[in-house]
């Protein structure tokens, strides 16, 4: 299994990432190569200076560094020597099975999709993000790369969420619900409505519509919304555990007592604060392509790269985008007009 991950694109600078590098192959021993994609010269003097000596790693050049700030569009046509786009050609090439990059997300979809290509029958790939709930996680789809979307696409996103819930979460028969305002089927949009119907006539465990108040409390395995939607859910959630996290902080650090009330609980404090922590997911996976692209967080750190390491070579051996094309061939069956109608 080979690995290639763009180090140049994060917000912690390289010297972090190359740390997360360490901790991934001491901790994914199924990885024969890891590529570390970016300034050559830069990458081996600190490696050196960290101890990263895993006869694994491989560098691979690449002078330019895709930022923030880059329109994504224009960054992937003008910076064709960036770390980002490296790193994906290596996939493209058949060099590596997987990539990882904290960089620009529009550049990372953008150039994923038109270097790699999408799986056969998909339109358009998805983030899915992986989110904790009170028992488990649930995945999220379409995280951010879809800000308007068709039934189709949602059909097709339930499809990719589905697969990934089974095959990386270990849920045996996902709940598949649409992210809408309401339970009833009154509720939502003509876009909601006409994806909830075409996703009940498939064998997906479809359980119609799911609110807000679903998503962490356990209601459905899977959440179901456009791109637009699902990064609103996404920063909102990520912005509110930091605020709790704060609060918490501030709070049990007022008085005395509070203080030894918190040394007493810091074990399942510490537990849930892994439990909310992004970094824990390893990244969001862009379903639907022609080889397993990760995206982490730009401010990701060692720990986060780690993980995303663990998942991404977790992911190549489930062979997931194996089973999204059969998933989607077979979805397509069933809305066809000759289809045999399904037994209420």
């Amino acid at each position: 299994m080979r690995l290639a991950v763009d180090v140049m694109g994060g917000d912690q600078g390289p010297e972090e990432l190359l740390h997360g590098v360490k901790l991934g192959l001491a901790a994914e021993p199924g990885v024969e190569t890891l590529w570390v994609v970016g300034r050559v010269d830069e990458l081996r003097t600190t490696a050196s200076k960290i101890a990263l000596t895993d006869r694994r790693v491989s560098f691979h050049p690449a002078s330019e560094v895709l930022t923030m700030e880059d329109d994504p569009a224009v960054a992937v046509r003008r910076k064709k020597d960036s770390s980002l786009l490296r790193a994906i050609d290596l996939v493209r090439d058949h060099q590596a099975d997987a990539v990882i990059s904290p960089g620009n997300t529009g550049a990372l979809i953008a150039g994923s999709t038109f270097r790699l290509g999408r799986l056969e029958g998909v339109k358009r790939p998805t983030l899915a993000c992986v989110m904790p709930t009170r028992t488990g996680a649930f995945v999220l789809v379409d995280g951010g790369a879809n800000p308007e979307c068709t039934p189709e696409l949602l059909l097709q996103f339930a499809i990719m969420g589905s697969v990934y819930s089974q095959a990386m979460l270990g849920v045996e028969n996902p709940r598949v619900g649409v992210l809408s305002n309401g339970s009833e089927a009154s509720k939502g949009t003509d876009l909601t409505r006409e994806a909830v119907g075409l996703i009940s006539r498939t064998t997906l465990n479809c359980r119609g519509y799911c609110e807000g108040y679903d998503l962490f409390t356990g209601g459905v395995d899977v959440a179901v919304c456009d791109g637009f939607v699902g990064n609103v859910v996404l920063k909102t959630s990520e912005g509110l555990g930091k605020t709790m996290g704060a609060l918490m902080k501030s709070e049990l650090r007022a008085n005395p007592l509070r203080r030894l009330g918190a040394i007493l609980a810091l074990g399942g404090l510490r537990q849930i604060r892994t439990r909310l922590n992004p970094d824990t997911y390893g990244g969001a996976p862009l379903l639907g392509l022609q080889g397993n692209v990760f995206k982490i967080h730009g401010s990701a750190n060692r720990f986060a790269l780690m993980n995303a390491i663990r998942q991404s070579a977790r992911a190549v051996h489930q062979q997931l985008n194996a089973t999204i094309v059969r998933e989607l061939a077979k979805a397509v069956l069933a809305l066809s007009p000759t289809a045999a109608p399904s037994t209420p």
